[in-house]
């Protein structure tokens, strides 16, 4: 890979989160929430967001695993690993570190209606518009950007660059 750019600042991030925390804290005053981390990319996001809310939060994780090549994907989508508290008639936050096409974020959000959660709303660090395939809600954006390859803050190429405090775009 290329030169690394920052793009997001480690102060520029906390700020946005210490806003979202506030902000989902307001919305959510006696509701019973559970904050669902998308896997792997959402845990450094999450650690974060449920410490800026002023709630009691149920805190669980789940993993997606969608078909198809290295670079595609097939649209076959599954829970690879389910969330093991019963969301029956609870407000579910998907908490994810980049929306990009919307697909899995679609199904996610169906998926989880379907299964009688109260709502399902959607809370993203970066809600990346370039290749939005899927018309999805975000309901609390981290920050909008349209390009680059991202890595850092929990966002990885092949793996790596997951523990970088700031965002950096990655130039070819």
């Amino acid at each position: 890979m290329g030169k690394r750019k920052e793009v997001l600042s480690k102060v520029a991030i906390n700020d946005r989160i210490h806003e979202l925390g506030k902000q989902i804290t307001a919305d959510y005053s006696g509701k019973k929430v559970v904050l669902l981390g998308v896997l792997n990319g959402a845990f450094i996001f999450l650690a974060d967001l449920c410490r800026a809310i002023d709630l009691d939060l149920e805190i669980d994780f789940i993993r997606v695993a969608s078909y198809g090549d290295a670079t595609h994907s097939s649209g076959t989508i599954r829970l690879s690993k389910p969330s093991e508290i019963d969301l029956k008639g609870k407000d579910v936050i998907l908490v994810e570190d980049i929306v990009d096409t919307g697909h899995t974020m679609a199904w996610l959000i169906n998926h989880f209606a379907e299964i009688g959660a109260n709502s399902v709303k959607v809370c993203t660090l970066i809600d990346k518009t370039e290749r939005r395939a899927v018309d999805v809600s975000i309901d609390y954006p981290g920050f909008s950007l349209n390009k680059g390859f991202l890595i850092g803050y929990g966002l990885d190429h092949a793996e790596i660059y997951r523990n970088l405090p700031e965002i950096f775009s990655l130039d070819g």
